[in-house]
């Protein structure tokens, strides 16, 4: 988790000059363009998230380790925070592109339904108390869950779409300096992604140990 950290700090800042000052300024839509530098990663970053929870949710059905549900857990938490800056951030840059701040998209929508799929996971946790109840449905929906984020990355190619194209795979072209800034600031915001997992992991395996230790202590007073 340190490492992250280290290596989250400089990159943040990095990931700031490369899309604020070296990109340049995109021809028609001027600076507003520069919402894809923030826009884009946090896509991939929230892909990157729930990829995890899907692993770890698969992992946990195999083995039965705590550890992996509480993993589960914290990589959803970051992966819906990113997904919230994907369709805040996709919002003001169709608003400056199209002229209005939503369309029902198949871009947008599958988004739109990614973010609730992961909302609904998360209030699903609360609703359960039994925690191996928990988290085997957790395990099972976030897997499910998962299934979208395929859908959400292909729907621009699969139905007919306003939404830019996926720009891997030569779906779109940009100015080579526009592609090293995407670059530098997907690195940054997965190197973030991933140390605010880690952090939620360890905030959410030590309040599970301290809950623990609190249902020890009232089943050994009661003895």
């Amino acid at each position: 988790m340190r490492l992250l950290g280290y290596a989250s700090l400089p990159a943040i800042p990095v990931a700031l000059y490369m899309a604020l000052v070296a990109a340049p300024t995109e021809a028609f839509m001027g600076h507003s363009q520069r919402i894809m530098y923030i826009h884009v990663p946090a896509a991939i970053a929230s892909y990157l998230s729930f990829a995890i929870v899907a692993a770890a949710g698969a992992l946990y059905l195999w083995r039965r380790r705590d550890h992996l549900d509480a993993l589960a857990h914290a990589a959803a938490e970051v992966g819906v925070l990113f997904t919230t800056i994907t369709l805040l951030t996709g919002s003001l840059w169709g608003r400056a592109a199209w002229g209005w701040w939503w369309t029902w998209d198949p871009r947008l929508t599958t988004t739109l339904v990614l973010w609730l799929i992961y909302v609904a996971y998360l209030i699903m946790r609360q609703a359960i108390d039994d925690p191996e109840r928990r988290a085997r449905f957790s395990a099972i929906f976030g897997i499910v869950g998962f299934l979208d984020v395929p859908v959400v990355h292909l729907s621009v190619v699969w139905w007919r779409s306003i939404h830019p194209p996926n720009f891997a795979g030569g779906g779109t072209t940009l100015d080579p300096a526009m592609q090293q800034a995407l670059a530098v600031c997907a690195a940054a915001f997965l190197l973030f992604n991933l140390f605010l997992i880690a952090l939620r992991w360890r905030v959410e395996r030590l309040e599970r140990s301290a809950a623990r230790a609190r249902a020890s202590g009232r089943g050994a007073a009661g003895d």
